[in-house]
């Protein structure tokens, strides 16, 4: 099955993740499809802390990718900000 999720980047304690197209048998941080964008929970000052490409999202959905709990909280986070 494909999913869509998050991979972890960053330093220690200060993370940083990739939403990412992926084979749900690859390990989290491993091989991936396609990047869709990127979440920043430490963002600060004018850094963006969200950018996804909700077309890509969407036309991934369309053909049978699941999203994990926390990318689902993250696309309709960005739906609203577009």
């Amino acid at each position: 099955m494909v999913v869509i999720r998050l991979t972890r980047g960053g330093a220690k304690k200060r993370p940083f993740y990739n939403v990412v197209v992926a084979d749900s048998r690859e390990r989290r941080d491993g091989r991936f499809i396609e990047r869709l964008g990127f979440y920043n929970p430490m963002a600060a000052g004018g850094e963006q802390p969200l950018r996804l490409a909700l077309d890509r999202v969407s036309y991934w959905t369309g053909v049978g990718a699941q999203m994990s709990p926390a990318v689902t909280r993250l696309v309709e986070q960005a739906g609203k900000a577009a």
